[in-house]
Parts: structure tokens; C-alpha cells; sequence
């Protein structure tokens, strides 16, 4: 995941803890040998699904949920890196 995902130019940001769930249903032509590598597999999809549906991609279904969650239930990392933003954020906020 992109680390530098949230813009820290924003002076009023918020940022919170959040789930978030996507169920994606396509048909996809590719060597079969990347299907062997998860990592590697997931990275073409995530590629393939950006651009959009073209000749070798054809999305069937697709849905995404994403709900806030106490920052409590995300790991003593993450939690860390939130404390970060908004000292950050309260930093930028100060000058």
C-alpha cells in the first residue's frame, strides 16, 4: 500500500481507522504461470482493474465496503502511524 496515500498540504484533515472489503468477480486472460505467484497475481489484477475493462479484462461484479473501526482494533503499528499523522497534522496546523 502507497504510504504517502493521504496529502499532508490538507490543513483540517481527519483521519481514522477503517475496514474496508471488496468482493470483485472477472474473467482474465493471462500466461498461466502467474497464477502460481499470489503476490505477483494480485499486483496485475490491481494494475488491470485501474485501467478498466478492456480485451483481456472483463469485470462481472464488483462491490466495496468501508466502515471507520475503533483505532483500537488495528495493530500497535498502525496505531502509531495514525499518532504520527495527527501530531503531524497539529504540527502544520500551529505555524
Amino acid at each position: 500500500m502507497n504510504s504517502k496515500a493521504l496529502p499532508r498540504q490538507i490543513n483540517n484533515i481527519e483521519v481514522g481507522v477503517y475496514e474496508c472489503e471488496i468482493h470483485l468477480k472477472f474473467r482474465l486472460i493471462e500466461e498461466k504461470s502467474l497464477l502460481g505467484d499470489r503476490e505477483q497475481l494480485l499486483q496485475v489484477l490491481l494494475d488491470a482493474l485501474t485501467e478498466g475493462s478492456d480485451d483481456f479484462l472483463e469485470t462481472l461484479q464488483a462491490s466495496v465496503k468501508a466502515q471507520e473501526v475503533s483505532e483500537f482494533k488495528a495493530s500497535p503499528q498502525m496505531r502509531r502511524q495514525l499518532m504520527r499523522l495527527r501530531n503531524s497534522v497539529d504540527n502544520n496546523n500551529s505555524q
